[in-house]
Parts: structure tokens; sequence; C-alpha cells
């Protein structure tokens, strides 16, 4: 039985999931949590095979802490389950050491079929991932530019899509403010944007957040 744990903020998914794997003959929900840090607590205490975890989980701010979960726990798999496009996030979290990126839109039965996968050693990507990954890996630097962002500037575009000013994002990222000053302007000249209006526009139209 693969022991699976659910990390989302709204009990609606949890109960959907919940309800949907309750007979499965594979799958086991063991756990339901809906903060960070109630995921690196459980896996404390619980062998969990596949984690399955929502990115705008409360208290979950950066990819580098999944990269510790990672690092900490080798034996737990990681999917992502979020509404966040998988357009570029998708192609960094795989880099990063997940095993799996699933957009909310899907289907259970896809989410059921990747935690088996997934729990095998295998990697799930769709088309789109994999075509982004291709596409980095072909490009010259110049091309990659407005395609690969590194993590931190695609974490520090997401708050900024969001509204969120320079200081709320450095404290949520637990960095300086004139660190995230410092990728703003690169994503500025990355994007070949001089404002914020127009990078988000701009970010938008690129599919990249």
């Amino acid at each position: 039985m693969i022991k699976v744990c659910l990390a989302d903020n709204y009990p609606a998914i949890h109960e959907g999931i919940k309800s949907y794997f309750e007979n499965h003959p594979d799958i086991s929900i063991m756990a339901n949590v809906n903060k960070f840090s109630m995921v690196t607590e459980l896996l404390k205490t619980k062998d969990i095979d596949v984690l399955i975890l929502d990115l705008e989980l409360e208290g979950l701010s950066s990819i580098f802490e999944i990269k510790t979960v990672l690092k900490t726990y080798p034996a737990t798999k990681i999917i992502i389950f979020s509404h966040i496009s998988e357009k570029i996030y998708a192609s960094n979290y795989i880099k990063a050491g997940v095993s799996g990126y699933i957009h909310k839109t899907e289907k259970l039965e896809i989410l059921a079929k990747s935690i088996v996968e997934v729990n095998e050693g295998l990697i799930i990507m769709d088309e789109t991932i994999k075509k982004n990954l291709l596409l980095i890996a072909g490009q010259n630097k110049s091309e990659r530019l407005h395609r690969k962002l590194s993590n931190r500037e695609a974490e520090v575009l997401r708050y900024l899509s969001g509204g969120k000013k320079n200081h709320e994002i450095a404290e949520i990222l637990r960095l300086d403010e004139k660190t995230i000053s410092t990728y703003k302007l690169r994503l500025l000249v990355k994007l070949n944007v001089t404002n914020l209006v127009d990078l988000v526009n701009k970010a938008k139209i690129l599919e990249v957040i």
C-alpha cells in the first residue's frame, strides 16, 4: 500500500481526495495537513511514500524549502498539485527533484496513476513540461532569457504579479529587501521591460506566471 500525505490549504480538496481514495486498492491517504510546518513535523514521525503538495500551502514560501525536504527525507517522493501555471514552474521543480507536477484541473484518475508511477520511481510530466525542458536545453543563452528564469526570479515574479511589495516579498522569502530589488531589476532586464506593470503583463503573455 502506497502511503500518501496530502498537503493543501482547502478542506474541499482534502474531502474530495480522501473520498476518492477511500477504497483504493493500492493507495492510502495516511495524513492530511494544511500548513507546511505540519509537513515537516509529520515526516519526522511517519514514513510517507508520496507527498502531494500545493505550492500555495500556508507557510511554504520557496522552492528551497522543498529542496530541504527532499534532501532530509529522500525516501519520500513529492508531487506538486497546484493551479499555478506549469509553463515555467514545473520545469524548475522537476529539476529541483520533485517527481511530478500536476495541475489541479486534471482528473483524479490522473493523480492516482501518477502516485503509483512516482512510487515506482518514474518522473511525471506532461508534454508542455517536456517541450519546455527541451527548448531550454536547445536554445542559446540569448534565446533562453525569456523562457528560463532562476528559481528565485520565478518566485519573486509570482509574488510581484500577486501585488506584493518588495518588503513583503523579502519577509516571505526571508531575504534582504535590497536582494529583492536586485531580482526585480534582473527580471526587468530579462523580459526587456522598464516598469512593473509591463513586467507583469509581459510575463502573462509569455505564460510564465
